[in-house]
């Protein structure tokens, strides 16, 4: 399995931030001595074109040129520097690299993304660009003709930026598992929104899984999705200081696997994102995220095992790379 990091650009954070920095450098570092079957690259940066299939050109010139306010650097939670503009433009490149792979091999990776909060004119919490809607009007140009996209958003925190993006596009079913009383306070609707109380637990967090999933198939049955994201963000864990939820450890590997099973067993490439997590023990929650990853490879290898897709699924899309050094 492919899976794409970009963590060597670190960001520049204010005093008192709780964005784990280290996180994702140390997950590539585990995954490396732990998971010698993930194939991993650095990931180049998204060109300003593909950043404009989705955001408006005059808030990407302003991330690009250094340009934006001090307000939008408080919404977004980054000091504003040549790095973080680089390492924003390397988690989206992250995201459309695994998807060129998802689209050969079934599933891949980017061992960080999911960027969510995102909006087409602004960045908020924690996220510059959005790179899963990216990715995902990168496929749906490449591939003609709008094809469906599921996007699977399992963060702790509401998808708003995704929604707001595709509001009112029939061609992208946007799901979202969240804290009902957690950021942002002011949800922007999706396609199917699961609002779940504090201290949900896993048997109930489980079952809202299972009923949203059985409602995607259901709601896309007469054209189903020809790719899917998974944004598996480890925040709805029991010690997350920003989650408010209970799952535990295994309550998270059995959601993850309940996703990748439905996928794979559906023939719908998968693209992971790690998306959020903000426990202070950073081991534990990068060997929560471990486990994501390993059943990702797992699901992968079931893919290869299995029956080959369609090549009608395909056939239309271009996987050459693009000027700038940029993917697809």
């Amino acid at each position: 399995m492919l899976a794409f990091h970009s963590d060597e650009t670190d960001v520049s954070l204010p005093a008192g931030s709780r964005f784990p920095a280290g996180r994702f450098r140390l997950l590539r570092e585990t995954v490396a001595r732990e998971l010698p079957g993930v194939r991993l690259h650095a990931a180049l940066p998204a060109t300003r074109g593909t950043l404009c299939l989705v955001h408006e050109a005059a808030y990407v010139d302003a991330v690009l040129g250094g340009a934006l306010s001090a307000a939008q650097q408080r919404e977004i939670g980054f000091t504003q520097t040549p790095q973080t503009v680089l390492r924003a433009r390397r988690s989206v490149g992250a995201t459309l690299m695994a998807t060129q792979a998802a689209l050969r091999e079934g599933v891949a990776a980017n061992l960080a993304g999911g960027s969510h909060h995102a909006r087409a004119d602004a960045g908020a919490g924690y996220c510059v660009f959005n790179d899963v809607a990216v990715a995902a009007r990168w496929f749906q140009r490449q591939a003609g003709g709008c094809p469906p996209v599921a996007v699977i958003d399992l963060d702790v925190h509401q998808g708003n930026g995704t929604a707001a993006i595709f509001r009112g596009d029939a061609s992208v079913f946007t799901l979202s598992l969240h804290g009902q009383r957690n950021y942002p306070f002011r949800k922007e609707p999706g396609s199917l929104d699961v609002e779940l109380p504090d201290g949900c637990r896993d048997a109930d967090y489980l079952a809202a899984l299972d009923a949203s999933l059985a409602a995607l198939w259901q709601r896309t049955a007469d054209d189903p999705p020809r790719l899917a994201f998974l944004l598996a963000g480890v925040d709805p864990h029991e010690v997350d200081r920003l989650g408010r939820l209970k799952l535990t450890a295994a309550g998270l590997a059995e959601r993850d696997r309940r996703v990748l099973t439905a996928v794979r067993e559906r023939r719908i490439p998968l693209v992971l994102t790690m998306a959020g997590g903000y426990g202070e023990d950073l081991p534990r929650m990068v060997a929560m995220q471990l486990h994501t990853v390993r059943q990702a490879h797992e699901s992968w290898r079931a893919w290869a095992a299995g029956e080959q897709a369609p090549a009608s699924m395909y056939a239309c899309v271009s996987l050459a790379g693009a000027t700038e050094g940029e993917p697809g």
